[in-house]
């Protein structure tokens, strides 16, 4: 469903965002995916690391899809990951709160990542929506193809340069 455009400034672009992150090994090689579309226009973008995690490169797809967008827009973002939905909707709130601790006083994990999300997510007006992983959704599925390359040319790199 298309997002509610009656309150938002005429010329504010609507984008649709598909995101994904991969990991060879977890922690291992890594890769994120991301799928922008606004009207006719369409742009991938993809990146790895050599040595991370699956949830690290879950967040920094939505990182950088959200940073890539060049002025304030009205965003569906679709994820395949709880964790970034569920943390970026109610977990973030609770974790600021208590100096960015658990409910445990541990330590949150990715908290770099974290505060970063939140304030590429600020600039716009984002819809997260959850989809269920390799299961037909078109832009899911290009996502993860994205983030797939992404880690298998991290660890390529890494391999050639050791």
């Amino acid at each position: 469903m298309p997002p509610d455009t009656s309150t938002r400034p005429a010329d504010q672009p609507v984008v649709t965002i598909y995101t994904d992150g991969a990991c060879l090994g977890n922690p291992g090689a890594g890769g994120w995916g991301a799928v922008l579309m606004s009207g006719p226009h369409e742009k991938d973008l993809y990146g790895g690391e050599p040595a991370t995690t699956n949830n690290r490169m879950e967040l920094m797809a939505a990182i950088q899809a959200l940073e890539a967008l060049k002025r304030p827009s009205v965003v569906d973002l679709h994820t395949d990951s709880s964790y970034v939905r569920n943390g970026i909707m109610s977990w973030v709130a609770k974790w600021k709160s208590n100096g960015w601790k658990t409910a445990a006083k541990a330590a949150v994990k990715n908290e770099d990542l974290w505060r970063r999300l939140e304030a590429a997510a600020a600039r716009h007006e984002v819809r997260w929506h959850w989809v269920k992983g390799h299961a037909g959704d078109a832009g899911n599925e290009r996502a993860d193809g994205l983030a797939g390359q992404g880690a298998r040319e991290a660890r390529d790199a890494a391999v050639g340069s050791a």
